[in-house]
């Protein structure tokens, strides 16, 4: 499970985009859950959970990986889920990595 901070400004409609997110970048209606998380299933994800965290400010991620499909396949789902994770948290995937970075910095 990854957790990802969202840019200020995309956290008042983070429920609306997550789901629209989904939509837009990969094409197929989301499975909503009882608590809240949206759930889909595309090519080289078998599962791509996603939910927001408390107060809204991160968006939870889990995915379980196919190792079974082509090259091609594995490429375009990379490149949709970086989409995605742009679109929702408003960060570049360089943006993220420096996050993630700082964030792992703050917990020494």
């Amino acid at each position: 499970m990854q957790e990802y901070q969202i840019k200020r400004g995309y956290t008042k409609k983070l429920a609306e985009s997550m789901v629209q997110g989904l939509r837009d970048q990969f094409g197929v209606e989301p499975r909503l859950t009882e608590d809240g998380h949206c759930v889909i299933s595309y090519g080289a994800l078998q599962r791509l959970e996603v939910w927001a965290g408390a107060g809204g400010k991160t968006l939870f991620v889990h995915t379980e990986s196919d190792a079974s499909v082509d090259d091609e396949t594995i490429l375009d789902t990379n490149r949709r889920f970086r989409n995605y994770l742009q679109q929702v948290t408003g960060y570049t995937a360089k943006e993220r990595a420096k996050k993630a970075q700082q964030a792992v910095k703050g917990e020494d």
